[in-house]
């Protein structure tokens, strides 16, 4: 089997909120890999290959020395699905995505700053 992927990935465990193609379908679950242009999550459920998702984590800043944790939203297409993808690690479902896009979120502004 030739390994596709194009970017180094990081066995990185983060929780996620992941949104469907259906409307109200959102789902919970992990990272357990990530690149820059693709990531291997496990889920609630398992999505078939082709959806369209949308997924947030939220990356700690002590993991890239930032001064507070980033938020991530995806947005990418399940490429790969519950037998056809790899064993997870919690023995949940998995799914293996490409991410098309993604933007890093604004943290809330601490509120108690008012001037």
């Amino acid at each position: 089997m030739t390994d596709l992927r194009t970017g180094k990935r990081f066995p990185l465990q983060l929780p996620i909120r992941l949104e469907g193609d259906e409307p109200g379908s959102v789902h919970s679950g992990k990272t357990h890999d990530l690149s820059a242009s693709g990531a291997y999550l496990s889920l609630d459920a398992d999505l078939e290959v082709g959806s369209e998702v949308e997924f947030e984590m939220t990356i700690p800043a002590a993991s890239i020395g930032a001064a507070q944790d980033v938020v991530v939203r995806c947005h990418g297409r399940v490429v790969r699905s519950g037998d056809d993808a790899e064993s997870a690690p919690d023995h949940r479902p998995g799914i293996a995505c490409v991410i098309d896009t993604y933007e890093f979120l604004r943290a809330k502004e601490d509120s108690g700053n008012q001037e």
